[in-house]
């Protein structure tokens, strides 16, 4: 008997399958970082260096302390190094007569 408050619309999953399926885990934020991170310092590295940074701190459960997994921190660091070599190369572009010669 369904009808007394006891029906099956309060907890439709089982308990094996209860976490969220929303978005991507955190594994696979941190390899998507690290592709990103590396895919930037061929092209567009001032947008995929940001986000290989994101990616790898979302992937780090957005925390410095305990356990991280390695794609992710390597996300960040190669993700922080190709966003400072973007903005160099920027830098170096913009400034008056800087690609003349």
């Amino acid at each position: 008997m369904a009808g007394f408050g006891h029906g099956t619309r309060r907890h439709p999953r089982t308990r094996g399958r209860t976490w969220s399926r929303s978005g991507p885990d955190r594994a696979t934020l941190g390899i998507i970082g690290t592709i990103c991170a590396v895919a930037g310092f061929f092209v567009l590295g001032i947008i995929l260096g940001p986000l290989a940074i994101v990616c790898g701190w979302l992937a780090m459960n957005r925390t410095w302390s305990g356990a991280r997994p390695v794609p992710a921190l390597i996300a960040v660091v190669l993700g922080a190094i190709d966003t400072l070599l973007a903005l160099i190369w920027l830098a170096g572009t913009a400034t008056p007569g800087g690609g003349l010669l």
